[in-house]
């Protein structure tokens, strides 16, 4: 892969992290590239409408061309309207906020989610994001599929993060997430208090094509109104979304059906 293409895609996955901008030197100083390199990059995402700047010789942000892209290809293999009509239930008998992530490579990312009893599927800053391993219930219930090994090996190349961003009881050793783990593997699904996030909890549980594990569903609520008990009683109608998404998945083309319209 050229050095050009490289830099230029670290500089859309650094941005794509920095909404409000970033100026032309500080960006080439974490990215550690030649000044005058990152500005011919910038100049070059620019022309092709993927970067602007806020104002002359101002900081540079992301467009939403790049957004475009990931969202129109997400519609065109069909899976989100495949999902859709199941996360609306879910959210429905849920009245909390419910996620789907696609397993892509050793990555985990959200795509599409349905907000409590608001019809419709729709996208939030966390769409196109990828699911923190350690210390997100979507995260634990891909690993949960795993041996300990491959889990920690998966998460050792993501790394924990840094603790003061997560909530209170975000594990920060491979013993404290294996104990995650290794209940969530009795539980069949994972499920977090106060470890993504102060004051919110989420269940999630994988979604199986076969036997391959393809994504993973999840709901997420404030502590106080999702509490543990609440969860417990979520835990079949959780697992029967995840268990009827599987199958027909099988229409979506990321997962080897037609494309959508041509099949």
């Amino acid at each position: 892969m050229s050095t050009a293409l490289v830099r230029g895609l670290q500089i859309l996955e650094h941005m794509a992290a920095h909404p409000d901008g970033y100026p032309l030197a500080q960006l080439a100083s974490e990215l550690d590239i030649p000044l005058s390199a990152c500005h011919r990059l910038l100049a070059d995402l620019q022309q092709r409408g993927y970067v602007r700047q806020a104002r002359a010789h101002g900081d540079y942000l992301l467009t939403t061309k790049l957004a475009s892209l990931g969202l129109g290809y997400l519609s065109n293999v069909g899976m989100v309207d495949i999902a859709e009509p199941l996360l609306d239930r879910l959210a429905q008998t849920s009245g909390e906020l419910v996620r789907l992530s696609l397993v892509d490579g050793e990555r985990l990312t959200w795509v599409a989610k349905s907000q409590g009893m608001r019809k419709g599927l729709r996208y939030d800053p966390d769409m196109g994001m990828d699911a923190r391993l350690s210390c997100t219930a979507s995260g634990h219930a891909w690993l949960l599929t795993m041996s300990d090994e491959r889990a920690m090996e998966m998460v050792s190349r993501q790394g924990f993060g840094t603790p003061e961003d997560y909530g209170p009881r975000a594990p920060t050793t491979v013993k404290a997430l294996l104990g995650y783990l290794h209940a969530a593997r009795v539980r069949g699904y994972a499920m977090i208090d106060e470890v993504f996030a102060p004051g919110m909890t989420a269940m999630a549980a994988p979604v199986y094509q076969r036997k391959e594990v393809i994504g993973v569903i999840s709901i997420a609520g404030p502590k106080l109104r999702l509490t543990l008990e609440r969860m417990h009683a979520l835990a079949e109608p959780l697992l029967a979304t995840a268990a009827e998404l599987g199958p027909i998945s099988n229409a979506s083309a990321l997962f080897g059906g037609p494309p959508l319209g041509k099949g």
